[in-house]
This record gives C-alpha cells, sequence and structure tokens, in this order.
C-alpha cells in the first residue's frame, strides 16, 4: 500500500470515530473533485448568483454535522460519503433559488444520484458547448444548445449518468458502479455502449468531431 493510500485509510478510520481535523483533512484532498463535480452540475440558470466555493462551504458545515452518522451510512469511500453530501446540498440549493421551475424534473436516476435526467442532460450540453470556443463556433452555440440537449436526453437516463460521472466528475467505473449502485461490469459495459451513442448523436452535428474524447 502507497503511503497517501495508508495516509487516506488512517484519515478515513479516524472519520468513522468522529475526527473532525480527519474530516477537514480529506475535504482539502477531495476539495478539487468536489469544485468539479460542483462546477458541472450547477444548474445554468445560477450562474454568476451562486459560487461554487459556497457551496462546498455549505456541504462541508454539513459534513461536520453528519459526521457522526459516517459509519451508518457505510459509504465505500470518503470521496463519496463527501461527493453525496455535496451533491445533496446543491439539490437543495436549486430548490431554494429555483422553486416551482425544479418541481417538474424527470425521474430521477437513482436515490443516491439525486440528479433527474433533464438536469444531466442540459449539464452534459453545456459542457459539450463549452469546446466551441473560436468566434464562429461561439455563434453556433445558441442554435445548438436547445438541439443537443434535446438529442442527448434521447438517451437512457442512467446512460446519461454513466458519461457525466466518468467524463466530467472523472469517477473511477467502480466509483460509478457504487453511486449508482449497479455491478462494476454492468458500468464498464453500459459506459462503452453510451460513449458510442453520444459519439453518434455529435458526429451529426457541426463543430464536434471529436470533442468528446477532450473532454
Amino acid at each position: 500500500m502507497s503511503e497517501t493510500a495508508a495516509e487516506t485509510d488512517d484519515l478515513q478510520n479516524r472519520l468513522i470515530h468522529g475526527d473532525r481535523q480527519a474530516l477537514a483533512e480529506l475535504f482539502s484532498r477531495q476539495r478539487e473533485r468536489l469544485w468539479q463535480i460542483v462546477h458541472f452540475r450547477l444548474d445554468r440558470r445560477l450562474a454568476g448568483r451562486i459560487d461554487p466555493e459556497d457551496i462546498l462551504q455549505e456541504a462541508y458545515l454539513d459534513a461536520a454535522q453528519r459526521i457522526q452518522h459516517y459509519r451508518d451510512d457505510s459509504p465505500a469511500s470518503s470521496f463519496l460519503w463527501l461527493r453525496m453530501i455535496v451533491t445533496q446540498t446543491m439539490t437543495d440549493m436549486h430548490r431554494r433559488h429555483l422553486g416551482a421551475q425544479q418541481r417538474d424534473a424527470r425521474r430521477e436516476v437513482s436515490g443516491d444520484a439525486r440528479w433527474c435526467s433533464q438536469s444531466t442532460s442540459a449539464s452534459l450540453a453545456s459542457q459539450l458547448l463549452g469546446h466551441l470556443t473560436s468566434p464562429s463556433q461561439a455563434a453556433m452555440r445558441a442554435e445548438l444548445s436547445s438541439q443537443l440537449e434535446q438529442a442527448i436526453a434521447t438517451m437512457e437516463p442512467i446512460d446519461q449518468e454513466i458519461l457525466a460521472l466518468r467524463h466530467f466528475e472523472e469517477l473511477t467505473n467502480g466509483e460509478v458502479a457504487q453511486v449508482l449502485g449497479i455491478q462494476v461490469k454492468a458500468a464498464s459495459i453500459r459506459y462503452v455502449r453510451a460513449l458510442k451513442r453520444l459519439q453518434e448523436i455529435l458526429s451529426r452535428l457541426p463543430g464536434f468531431a471529436g470533442e468528446l474524447s477532450h473532454a
């Protein structure tokens, strides 16, 4: 076992016993990954109104309040536990700021993911459109946004989620399986299938050739 892995195991063992310093250290180590999740998932209607750092701060305070329940939550890792709290914090913040606009969301992929297919397709479309950076490409964004989101929405919700988790949250296949509550082999098979489907979708739209491989 590497020194870093051993340190993480020690911190997680301390976290089980309610050590707040261990929580602070683990959160600090995972902050960059957690920030990436917030940046990807944050509803674009809230851009400029909510700072991802504010969400992380609120999630950290929530984690500190729930530290005694860490063992009962039975997380596969401290990262997945922190991710769960961060996504729950974002869900609550979306409801507070968007209110009724959030209530017509489509069915969720899983109880742990807490993200509906509508929000995932919007996030995927936004991130993929972000790769159109030249002046001529930027002019396409408004025209392509709705078209791309609708095309992605034709994919199965769980396949959208797998792409989001693998490409934009940068979770491992094992972590994806844990988050979605499916077998590791099933997560791998669905990922390959979903990637192929998305590549087919992108190949029919201008300006996207090869973009997913660089996402």
